[in-house]
């Protein structure tokens, strides 16, 4: 996975076990094998129930290219697929008073068409 600009979401298996008088997440090898930078310090930022995402602190930055996800993006785009695929009966289709408070919302924000 030397592909530091992959957009495909990786998947490794873990476990919460006890450390001392506290709990530490185990992960399979492969994940630090495939990212070395989670061997320091790490962060994690929960964002929905069932869901965190895991920083390294103080990894190196580069500069984002269009080839890159957006893990925030990913995590919630996961979160409704799986509403979706459990609870079908909550899709209902968009009518014109939901799409005037959507065009409120947006009013005034700027867009770069070629991103669409």
């Amino acid at each position: 996975m030397a592909n530091a600009g992959r957009s495909r979401s990786e998947q490794y298996s873990g476990k919460v076990t006890p450390v001392g008088n506290s709990k530490g997440i185990r992960i399979d090898a492969a994940f630090f094998k495939a990212h070395p930078e989670f061997s320091g310090d790490v962060k994690a930022t929960v964002l929905a129930d069932g869901q965190v995402l895991l920083s390294a602190k103080g990894a190196t930055r580069r500069r984002a290219t269009e080839d890159d996800s957006d893990p925030v993006m990913l995590g919630f785009l996961s979160f409704l697929q799986q509403q979706v695929s459990e609870h079908p009966e909550m899709i209902t289709p968009v009518d014109q008073e939901q799409l005037a408070r959507i065009s409120k919302l947006v009013e005034g924000v700027e867009s770069d068409d070629a991103t669409h």
